[in-house]
């Protein structure tokens, strides 16, 4: 079954593709979430024009998104958080503290789109991911020192 993304779907595809997915998938998962639209012979036209419209915006879209990537890999932040003699932090540090950190340097992002490979509990320096697209995934660095 040929389905149109309206939101992206990992693994899957991004919004405005046009997508061929398994019925069973197609109907328990993607249409009744409201994650696409059924491409029917009647529409089909019209959502490969549309798919084209938003082909044409995603090239703008990743230009800045990569300039912005080019960015955030070049940050370095450090993070003061009260911590234990041995070097153990009394709280990990969270997704809000590395947003308000980059907030500061005038990058703006979401806490879903920080990744922590692993949560951070001791004093040391971190790679620290951040999902700006399926694509692109730059890591910064993230130093964390006793208060």
């Amino acid at each position: 079954m040929n389905v149109y993304l309206l939101k992206d779907i990992e693994k899957v595809g991004l919004a405005g593709e046009i997508v061929k997915v398994s019925e069973g998938y197609a109907m328990n998962f993607v249409l009744p979430r409201k994650l696409g639209i059924e491409v029917t012979k009647a529409n089909e036209a019209y959502y490969k024009n549309k798919m084209k419209m938003v082909e044409n915006r995603k090239e703008v879209i990743e230009s800045s998104t990569s300039i912005l990537a080019e960015r955030i890999k070049s940050i370095r932040i450090a993070i003061k958080k009260k911590s234990h003699d041995d070097g153990k932090l009394y709280g990990a540090v969270s997704s809000q503290d590395i947003v308000d950190a980059l907030s500061e340097k005038g990058v703006s992002i979401s806490k879903n789109q920080v990744d922590f490979g692993k949560s951070i509990k001791e004093k040391g320096e971190y790679k620290v991911t951040i999902k700006l697209s399926s694509k692109l995934q730059p890591q910064m660095t993230v130093v964390v020192s006793p208060a």
